[in-house]
């Protein structure tokens, strides 16, 4: 069973490249000098499914106002799943400002465990459905950077973060 989850951890980084998603691994432990490597200051954030003190290392404003989030260069979310064939995360919102710190600063880094990604969309609803059961109201399908060619040629960040990075926290 190892393999078949490593093959859709696997599966996920190669849709996260041909996205130009970038992607770090790491173990918890190691987490939050990788973020603080990662992140471009000042830095906004939302609680992460990570122990030990990993937003403090990367000097992470939690509960940000209007004015942080306008002032951010890096938004840092969890990921509640990471889904293999398209190289999207979903963000889940539970009115704690997850969707604008997802979506307003130009970096968005999504911090998400290796066993929480799943082959499929099938498998990434599934696993919505019981959340939203749970009370989670609104949830994120984000795949890649924004971009849009509506008027020419292709623009970048339009409708959200110009860059995304997944940090992948190895849990298996």
């Amino acid at each position: 069973m190892a393999t078949a989850a490593s093959d859709v951890v696997d599966r996920f980084l190669d849709a996260l490249a041909r996205l130009d998603v970038a992607c770090t691994r790491t173990v918890g432990h190691e987490a939050g000098d990788v973020l603080r490597s990662i992140v471009e200051p000042p830095v906004v954030g939302t609680a992460l499914p990570v122990e030990g003190g990993v937003l403090e290392a990367a000097n992470v404003t939690l509960r940000p106002t209007a004015d942080d989030l306008r002032a951010a260069r890096t938004g840092v979310t969890a990921a509640r799943l990471g889904v293999a064939d398209y190289g999207s995360i979903v963000i889940e919102s539970w009115g704690d400002a997850t969707e604008a710190t997802s979506l307003w600063p130009p970096l968005h880094v999504a911090v998400l465990r290796a066993s929480d990604v799943v082959p499929d969309m099938a498998s990434a609803f599934e696993h919505l459905s019981r959340h939203i059961r749970d009370g989670c109201t609104s949830a994120i399908l984000a795949t890649g950077p924004s971009a849009t060619a509506d008027m020419g040629a292709l623009v970048r960040g339009a409708h959200g973060p110009e860059r995304v990075h997944v940090l992948l926290i190895d849990d298996r």
